[in-house]
C-alpha cells in the first residue's frame, strides 16, 4: 500500500508580527506537520525593522510580498496577506494553512478556512488573544520553537526545565479528555487523548510545560497511570479520587 502522502500546506507570515529568528525553527516544525508546498511573507523589507527576515527569506526558498508602509497605522500587509489567502484557498490545491501570526485580524481568515474543510495550524506568540489561537485546529507557540526541552528526571528533580506553564496546571485539562474518553474509568490510548486535549485546547503542547511528549508529562502531572500498549504506544487512564 501507498504511504498517504503528507498535507500539502501553504505557509504565510506575517512579518511584522513574528521574529525572523524563529525561521528556522519554524520551518521544522511546519515540517513535522507537511509539505511547505507555498512559503510567502508579508511586510514592508526596505524597513530596517524587517532586515532580519529579507537576509532569512533565501534560507528558506520564502517568496517575499513587498508592502511599503506609505501611511503610518494602515494595514496593507494583513490585506495582501488574506487576499493571497483567499486565491490559494479557491484554488483547490491545498490541505491546509499555516498563518504564522500574532494578530487577532486573522481570525475571520482563519475561521473562513474551517469553513472550507481545511486544516489551519496558527503559529505566534503566547499572548496571541484567545479568538485567533481557538479559530485553528492546532496553535502553536513561537516561545515553543527550537528549544531543548529538558525531560525532569527522578534522580535530578531540580534541574531547570524551558517552560511557559507550571506542569500542575495541565492536570484538569488532561482529566477532562480522559474522562469524555471513558467516563468509567478505563484505560484510553494516549494517542486519542492527545487528540481530544487539541479539540479541547488548540494551543495545548507539551512543550508549554517543559516536555517534549505527552506521556512524561502526563506521568509528572499525577493523577494518572500509565502503561505500554502491547501494539506500541502507551495506555492512561484517571486514578480514583479521593
Amino acid at each position: 500500500m501507498a504511504d498517504k502522502r503528507p498535507e500539502r500546506l501553504a505557509v504565510l507570515i506575517d512579518a511584522d508580527n513574528i521574529s525572523y529568528q524563529i525561521a528556522d525553527a519554524l520551518f521544522e516544525e511546519v515540517a513535522k506537520i507537511g509539505e511547505a508546498a507555498v512559503r510567502r511573507i508579508y511586510g514592508d523589507f526596505s524597513s530596517p525593522q524587517l532586515a532580519g527576515w529579507a537576509k532569512s527569506l533565501p534560507n528558506h526558498a520564502i517568496i517575499p510580498s513587498q508592502n511599503f508602509a506609505n501611511t503610518t497605522g494602515k494595514n496593507a500587509t494583513d490585506i495582501a496577506l488574506v487576499i493571497d489567502a483567499m486565491d490559494l484557498l479557491h484554488s483547490g490545491r491545498f490541505d491546509g494553512f499555516c498563518l504564522i501570526s500574532s494578530d487577532s485580524d486573522f481570525t475571520r481568515l482563519a475561521s473562513r478556512i474551517r469553513e472550507q474543510g481545511l486544516h489551519v495550524y496558527g503559529f505566534g506568540k503566547q499572548q496571541t488573544p484567545e479568538s485567533l489561537r481557538k479559530a485553528c485546529h492546532r496553535f502553536i507557540y513561537v516561545e515553543n520553537l527550537g528549544n531543548q526541552v529538558v525531560e525532569q528526571q527522578p534522580e535530578n528533580p531540580d534541574k531547570p526545565v524551558k517552560s511557559l506553564l507550571q506542569p500542575a496546571k495541565a492536570r484538569a485539562l488532561i482529566d477532562k479528555a480522559v474522562t469524555q474518553l471513558d467516563a468509567d474509568g478505563g484505560w484510553v490510548a494516549l494517542g486519542g487523548v492527545g487528540s481530544y486535549l487539541l479539540k479541547l485546547a488548540p494551543d495545548f503542547d507539551p512543550r508549554s510545560y517543559g516536555f517534549a511528549k505527552l506521556s512524561s508529562l502526563v506521568a509528572k502531572v499525577g493523577g494518572f497511570e500509565v502503561k505500554p500498549r502491547e501494539t506500541g504506544g502507551v495506555w492512561v487512564r484517571a486514578l480514583p479520587k479521593g
